[in-house]
């Protein structure tokens, strides 16, 4: 019992610095974005992202695993998903306030509940449908479109959920064989791809070791976080662990008043309050229907 408590202490300490370590991404891209265009952001951190990516991959040997030929229309729709995610939510941290979009975020593993009844046929009860839409409403109350000072650009994370979505449920049915970081490292490298495609029709910033260090240091605190995130729900029980991503809130409010100046209003916090405690509440009834199977 010592040795279980012990290790989700383990498991919560590192996803609490998993999600310090995307929070800190988010804000570096953020700063970033006084210096380049979007796309040329993107550019530059996937070249760092995918060679680190690849390092890593090419020590633990997931190269060598063979990819079955019914994971690669899955991995190709994974990757896609991820190309348009990435690019819809980081077009709105670029325009909105950090922890405005991070709190829309949060609603992601209510939105995957959601996805899985309707696309995988997962049974949801009604009490985790009630929820689900007490969470939307959460965020409905973070966005408030039509109130004053509404940014529009939420609906940039809102639709960065959507294609988050589609990668988590394509995610779930690849094949356990595959390596995870061959998927993220194919992930990365067409970021990598898609965005240098794209370059051509974006503005071009010149480099310097002042603007390119926001994104050198962001690539890094990406693939950090990836690591921890895996070795969090490895040590520790996933049911003790996984309300710690929440934290990723706290770093996106604090690192937002400090960089940036954004205080959040109360209807944010309360907005966010609504979302997180519908998470974890979601959370709590999968794992209890998962024990009672």
């Amino acid at each position: 019992m010592i040795e279980k408590n012990s290790d989700n202490i383990r498991g919560a300490f590192f996803m609490a610095a998993c999600m310090a370590a995307f929070g800190i991404n988010d804000a570096l891209m953020k700063l970033g974005s006084d210096h380049f265009s979007l796309v040329q952001a993107i550019f530059v951190r996937s070249i760092f992202t995918t060679v680190l990516i690849g390092a890593f991959a090419y020590y633990k040997g997931a190269f060598k695993s063979v990819v079955p030929s019914k994971d690669r229309k899955l991995i190709a729709v994974r990757v896609a998903a991820e190309v348009c995610g990435a690019y819809f939510f980081l077009t709105a941290i670029f325009n909105m306030p950090l922890a405005n979009a991070t709190a829309i975020l949060q609603s992601l593993p209510l939105a995957v509940t959601l996805g899985a009844g309707l696309f995988l046929g997962e049974k949801i009860g009604w009490r985790r449908y009630g929820a689900i839409l007490i969470g939307f409403t959460g965020v409905l109350i973070i966005v408030r479109p039509g109130a004053e000072g509404f940014n529009s650009y939420a609906f940039y994370a809102i639709a960065a959920i959507g294609f988050i979505v589609v990668r988590d449920l394509s995610t779930r049915r690849i094949s356990s064989s595959v390596s995870s970081l061959m998927v993220s490292f194919l992930t990365s490298l067409a970021i990598m791809i898609v965005a240098g495609a794209l370059l051509p029709f974006s503005e071009w910033t010149p480099l310097s070791v002042h603007n390119v260090s926001f994104l050198m240091a962001a690539s890094f605190f990406v693939v950090f976080g990836y690591v921890l995130s895996v070795s969090s729900v490895r040590i520790g029980e996933i049911a003790f662990v996984s309300p710690f991503r929440y934290t990723i809130l706290l770093w996106s409010i604090l690192l937002g008043i400090v960089l940036f100046g954004d205080y959040p209003d109360q209807w944010t916090i309360v907005g966010s309050s609504i979302v997180v405690a519908m998470g974890i509440y979601t959370f709590y009834r999968e794992q209890k229907r998962s024990k009672a199977l």
